[in-house]
């Protein structure tokens, strides 16, 4: 707002840039333009300020459908004065000289008619459209109609407005409403993560049933391999008790013959030993034959001699003598005849 320093009998007005200034002396137009700044008499000057720059203002509109529901409309028109002068001629926009205060309230004037305008633009289409059309394309849809029916408007034309911008945040039912139209999307959202569960599910079913099978298999595989193994085992073993058998069978063999080697051998040797026994025997009893008994008697007493180690009595009789002197006597005889023969 403009800055009003005050004196005796004149008075300094100094305006902002963003604020056109309308200086009035006398009922006439003495100055206008931004940013002014000037000495002025207050009984015979009135002043008006209109402002210049982009002003925002925030709509929330109310409305009932073709299909009868409640949608909320909410958004925000952005506007500037174009032409000041015709505005401050169509709207009040006097200033204390001595506060600098607006005397009234232009502002919420001109922002009032804007709403009432854009409420209309919105109502329009509302009234002719389904709630599902509306929630679905009503933001850009209303955007467009707001902002074209605004700069189309002839009445803020002659006030020297102009729209600068126009956004719409959300249109939206009631909250009833909402949560019906929710209900389908979340349950079919719902479904979706149901099917994605169960099939989440199904594939971990099926990757343990591949887990199960997979270590069946492997049980399988040992069982078949450790069925394998003990039947190497047992051929094993079986080659070995028959290896040892064979080993046992040839050592019984070898030790057979090196018994029956050894038996004829020591046959043998007893065959010989005996044999010469015998035939010693044979030339000894050759001998002993032609030999008188005289003499076989004296031979035996010779090696009974021979044998014993020591006769304490020895004890002999004219019976034992008798003969042996006999035979003595007839082998002298015939040891004395023997070489008168030859």
């Amino acid at each position: 707002m403009a800055q009003i320093t005050r004196t005796p009998l004149v008075r300094h007005l100094r305006s902002e840039p963003t604020m056109h200034t309308l200086h009035y002396r006398r009922g006439r137009l003495a100055r206008s333009g931004p940013g002014l700044a000037f000495w002025f008499r207050p009984l015979s000057t009135g002043v008006a300020e209109v402002p210049l720059d982009d002003r925002d203002l925030p709509f929330l509109f109310h409305g009932r459908t073709a299909d009868f529901q409640d949608v909320t409309t909410q958004g925000t028109i952005t506007y500037r004065v174009a032409e000041p002068e015709r505005l401050a001629a169509r709207v009040d926009f006097t200033l204390d000289i001595d506060a600098g205060t607006f005397v009234k309230t232009p502002l919420e004037q001109v922002a009032g008619l804007l709403t009432q305008l854009a409420q209309q633009f919105v109502y329009d289409y509302v009234v002719g459209t389904q709630l599902r059309e509306i929630l679905t394309h009503g933001v850009a849809e209303i955007r467009t109609r707001i902002g074209d029916g605004l700069r189309a408007e002839p009445a803020l034309e002659e006030l020297g407005l102009a729209v600068a911008a126009v956004r719409v945040s959300a249109v939206s039912p009631t909250p009833d409403v909402e949560k019906a139209l929710q209900t389908p999307s979340r349950e079919r959202i719902q479904q979706d993560a149901d099917q994605a569960t169960f099939e989440r599910r199904a594939q971990a079913v099926q990757k343990e049933r591949a887990i199960a099978e997979n270590e069946l298999q492997n049980q399988i595989e040992l069982a078949r391999r450790e069925e394998s193994l003990v039947t190497q085992q047992g051929q094993n073993e079986r080659m070995r008790a028959t290896e040892a058998a064979a080993a046992q069978e040839v050592q019984a063999e070898a030790a057979g013959r090196r018994t029956r080697v050894e038996a004829e051998a020591r046959a043998d040797s007893i065959k010989a030993v005996e044999g010469a026994r015998v035939s010693a025997e044979g030339d000894r009893a050759a001998i002993y034959r032609d030999v008188t008994p005289a003499v076989l008697f004296g031979l035996a007493a010779q090696e009974l001699a021979g044998k014993l180690k020591t006769v304490e009595h020895l004890n002999v009789t004219p019976d034992l003598l008798a003969p042996l002197l006999a035979n003595l006597a007839e082998a002298g005889t015939r040891r004395l005849e023997a070489p008168e023969e030859e």
